[in-house]
């Protein structure tokens, strides 16, 4: 499979994860694009899967991105957005309470809560992604849960619930 349809197959389910770990859509399409980039250089000398490669480089750009953002004060976002209203459906509500819970999850967490449950991989394959053992992501994703659970309360997030 060449680059061109490997943008044309993954890019959705890719930008998909980027939202996740960023929280937003500009900055998810922005940090797909620098990873998209990267990996148009370095095509042909990307070994194995190249999903499994655009994973990690979007865990590890996000991560950098993190931890820039802790050093230097930023707007919250709210003060930035509008925040919808009762009137957009509960929906809306609950995905955004799901967001703001996700983006308060330290970066190792996020990245397995949303590699392991969200884009639904495998706990080795997120290893893979995340360059950690399999017992750290099941460590990081229950810790993830745990603390999603006590944000958003048990009837979103039942007890035993994996996922």
């Amino acid at each position: 499979m060449g680059f061109d349809d490997f943008v044309r197959r993954r890019s959705t389910g890719l930008l998909r994860v980027a939202y996740l770990l960023t929280g937003d859509r500009h900055a998810a399409e922005d940090l797909l694009q620098e990873v998209l980039e990267q990996m148009y250089v370095r095509w042909r000398r990307i070994e194995g899967a190249p999903e499994a490669y655009a994973r990690r480089a979007l865990v590890n750009r996000a991560t950098n991105r993190w931890r820039s953002r802790a050093r230097r004060p930023e707007t919250p976002l709210g003060a930035q957005h509008e925040q919808p209203g009762p009137d957009h459906g509960d929906d809306v509500a609950l995905r955004s309470a799901v967001l703001d819970a996700l983006r308060d999850l330290p970066a190792k967490q996020r990245a397995a809560v949303v590699l392991r449950y969200l884009d639904d991989l495998p706990v080795h394959e997120v290893a893979q992604a995340l360059g950690c053992s399999e017992g750290t992501v099941k460590s990081n994703a229950s810790r993830g849960l745990d603390r999603l659970r006590h944000v958003l309360g048990p009837t979103l997030i039942p007890e035993g619930a994996d996922l």
